[in-house]
């Protein structure tokens, strides 16, 4: 019998040897089939030894009788086990924090860009209107035979500066020769990022691949840049133009215009790789970082459609989720400030302010209280699995253990599985331990293997691949429960990663003895402050419940080798540690553990929050009239209530608190100038920071964007007065003294309000426990309608339209049952 993995290799030549050649042969050789000419062994995906043992074990009980090999093979495997599958959000690599391509890959409304190889290959998975697959160098040549065949459209062709060095110059020759009607998008961010930042081979800048295409006959040349003032129009072919990258939506509209070859250089350091000169002090860190005001935020996602960007994250409060700028991994490219909302303020000449040091003694006597583990015991080989996310560290964790069991002299391997993962997509470490290397015989943990896991990120640890190496009664698991963003959050506003869900399903194929689950994000954040130290603090939170096969003394010793804030590092494992022993001692140490507030709340303090908020709002007046309302709803759910369930109530609270409280200029100008929120500023940024508030006044216009929205603008502190004189003069909202009042934004928004209690008193009047259902998903339309300016005009007229159609069925179907 042979066995190739997936196509069949060794198999085929020894049929050759045997069958081609006089001599003796054997009957039968088995393979890919089996002696019935069925499949035996599938030729896609990957070959595990325990896929393998049962069809040879077959095989060696016709020979080796009384041995019962077939069914030993057989309970290597739970065939009861469940492999994992949530759907929803999904571990997806993706574009970098800040990185250049978020703006890069963009193209204008009505165009279509083909994908190159590099880290921009990942926009063909961003909605973004590009897609392809082409080797390196071949750029644009699948388009030159397409074109011929569809009138000769026009498209985008991303090709990357280490590309064009190596061989996409050729692919631009060719099509320029073939006259093709193409824009090569030269994306050059001064690094090959894609594989860890190294420099492009040979010289190469952006004055030398302009005069390169100059020299093939290009005449349109346009540079696109986030710093265009670095650049000297001298030193670039005659004609070349020169644009920040606000404008790169038009500069695109022209270059399609345009036929024949045209080139647009877009210029913008990786973000990565900027991360790393600043840490390594070759670049300049700017004393520059933005935040967001939630109270502000509408959490409409705009900005996240603007910058693409993972570190602007979802935030759940007690007025719903919004969104916050995650500052450890913020990369500075600020195009975040771009979407069309006033919750954006920048702090120039800041400086994160550390904790006062009392706040970081780590409490050695506590942790001198608490007692060591029962290590597992190497008898036979042990399997840990651990997961996260690319780009957070996790890659460490596997490093320190696999050390720290060298350092004692075990036999240890350690097989990462990445893939794209640098870029915030999943990892996989499977590290193998025994008494010593030669019992070790392959790194892969095969399935329902693993002895344990640690995972430091929820998505992945309960992804098919992480689960299939499960096994109840065998596995134990240290999880960290902290929802960290996926692409999801970027492309949809209301994802939801369904933690509690991932949780039990983890503990459902493990067992629930065996799983133990920490926020250690949250904790890594309060006590540490940064979250970067929360995997290392999962190692410790694991070792303490005995999950992992070396000693605490190894550990710190490989944590001290590894020479990287050993300081740090070892509290973060010592924080772990006490974690698992003593979590309510670390829960009292945690200031701002970071739970959702939303959800958490009674029904009456739910309410009496947005009264109260509405009293501030406005009025008393108004806040009785948001009281009144709610309880007529109530009254009527509990009328058709037995059981006191309350979520029509609770939707008409929400949504009617948003609707009444639409942030126009004085609530803007009040919520900015909240003490809460300038104290915090300061207190986290120093008292010499100074702020720029980002804002387009709809009588203070300054153009349009790209998006032909109003832009927007800066402010400085001096309007920090301006807003609390604006926010004193908020009684006159509504009245004809209100000049703001006059806007078209205005009068939808106080038509909105009107409209809303007319559906509400339409549900009440014929609600009954049939059409409950329907009445909230009615109710919760008016929470869709979220933003500023044209992103909240557009939101108001898509959701109107549903609310017309949904409320039209609710009454014709109340009238029936009538």
């Amino acid at each position: 019998m042979f066995e190739d993995g997936q196509r069949g290799l060794i198999e085929s030549q020894f049929k050759e040897y045997f069958y081609d050649y006089p001599g003796r042969k054997p009957k039968r050789m088995v393979g890919k089939e089996d002696e019935q000419g069925e499949k035996l062994v599938p030729w896609v995906g990957e070959l595990s030894p325990i896929q393998l043992a049962q069809i040879v074990a077959a095989r060696l009980d016709a020979e080796f009788m009384g041995l019962n090999l077939t069914s030993r093979a057989k309970s290597l495997i739970d065939r009861e086990a469940s492999v994992i599958e949530i759907s929803g959000a999904s571990r997806t690599p993706y574009f970098c924090s800040g990185c250049p391509h978020n703006t890069s890959t963009k193209i204008p409304e009505g165009s279509q860009a083909l994908a190159g190889i590099g880290c921009h290959f990942m926009a063909n998975w961003m909605n973004r209107d590009t897609d392809g697959l082409i080797q390196m160098g071949g750029e644009g040549i699948n388009w030159i035979t397409r074109s011929m065949f569809n009138g000769e459209q026009h498209i985008f062709q991303n090709l990357g500066d280490g590309t064009f060095y190596h061989s996409g110059s050729l692919a631009i020759r060719q099509a320029f020769a073939a006259k093709t009607n193409i824009t090569y998008k030269i994306l050059f961010n001064d690094a090959v990022a894609m594989t860890g930042g190294q420099p492009v081979d040979g010289p190469i800048s952006v004055e030398r691949i302009a005069h390169s295409v100059r020299a093939e006959g290009i005449e349109r040349i346009a540079l696109v840049s986030d710093e265009p003032e670095s650049f000297d129009p001298a030193d670039l072919p005659a004609g070349t133009t020169i644009s920040h990258r606000r404008d790169l939506d038009t500069v695109q509209r022209e270059l399609r215009e345009i036929p024949g070859v045209t080139i647009l250089i877009y210029a913008q350091t990786c973000a990565t790789e900027k991360r790393r000169r600043r840490k390594r002090g070759t670049l300049a860190d700017p004393r520059k970082f933005v935040v967001i005001n939630d109270l502000v935020c509408e959490g409409c996602g705009d900005c996240s459609i603007e910058s693409n960007c993972l570190s602007v994250i979802p935030k759940e409060t007690p007025f719903g989720r919004k969104r916050q700028i995650d500052q450890n991994s913020c990369n500075k490219d600020f195009s975040c400030v771009n979407g069309f909302c006033p919750s954006f303020v920048t702090i120039e000449n800041g400086e994160k302010q550390k904790r006062p040091e009392s706040t970081n003694v780590f409490p050695d006597e506590k942790l001198a209280s608490i007692g060591d583990p029962s290590i597992p015991s190497l008898d036979r080989n042990y399997d840990l699995l651990v997961t996260g996310v690319g780009g957070t560290g996790v890659i460490t964790v596997g490093a320190l253990i696999t050390m720290a069991a060298h350092v004692e002299g075990r036999g240890t391997s350690v097989l990462d599985f990445m893939g794209f993962a640098q870029k915030f997509g999943p990892v996989l470490s499977y590290i193998r331990f025994a008494r010593n290397p030669s019992e070790l015989n392959q790194v892969r943990i095969d399935d329902q293997q693993a002895d344990a896991m640690i995972g430091c990120d929820l998505v992945v640890s309960s992804s098919p691949a992480a689960s299939r190496t499960f096994r109840k009664g065998k596995t134990r698991a240290a999880v960290n429960t902290t929802e960290m963003a996926t692409a999801d959050f970027v492309k949809f506003r209301d994802a939801n990663l369904q933690a509690s869900k991932r949780i039990e399903a983890i503990g459902a194929v493990t067992g629930k003895q065996n799983l133990f689950a920490v926020a250690a994000n949250d904790v890594a954040e309060a006590l540490l402050g940064n979250t970067i130290y929360a995997n290392v603090l999962m190692t410790g939170y694991a070792w303490q419940h005995g999950l992992i096969p070396v000693s605490e003394k190894a550990l710190l010793r490989a944590i001290e080798l590894n020479a990287v804030e050993v300081s740090q590092n070892t509290k973060a494992f010592n924080w772990g540690r006490l974690a698992a022993a003593d979590p309510q001692f670390v829960a009292s140490q945690v200031s701002e553990p970071g739970m959702p507030v939303s959800g958490l709340e009674s029904l009456d303090d739910l309410i009496s929050r947005r009264k109260d908020f509405l009293a501030d709002y406005q009025n008393a007046a108004l806040s009785e009239r948001f009281s009144q309302l709610v309880a007529r709803v109530r009254a009527a759910e509990s009328n058709i209530n037995a059981d006191g369930n309350t979520q029509l109530t609770e939707a008409v609270s929400r949504a009617y608190f948003k609707t009444l409280a639409y942030k126009d200029e004085y609530e803007v100008a009040r919520l900015h100038t909240r003490p809460e929120f300038l104290n915090k500023l300061c207190g986290d940024y120093g008292a010499k920071s100074r702020l720029r508030f980002h804002l387009a006044p709809p009588l203070l216009s300054a153009g349009t964007d790209a998006r032909g929205r109003p832009r927007k603008r800066e402010f400085g502190a001096w309007i920090i007065p301006v807003f609390r004189l604006l926010a004193k003069m908020r009684f006159l909202r509504g009245t004809k003294l209100d000049v703001f009042g006059r806007t078209a934004e205005r009068k939808m928004e106080r038509a909105l309000i009107d409209e809303f209690e007319n559906t509400v008193n339409a549900i009440t009047d014929n609600l009954s426990g049939d059409n409950l259902s329907v009445a909230i998903d009615i109710v919760s339309e008016y929470l869709e309608i979220r933003g500023y300016g044209p992103v909240k005009e557009k939101a108001a007229d898509e959701a109107r339209k549903r609310i017309e159609i949904r409320i039209a069925g609710f009454l014709q179907s109340s009238a029936r049952a009538a």
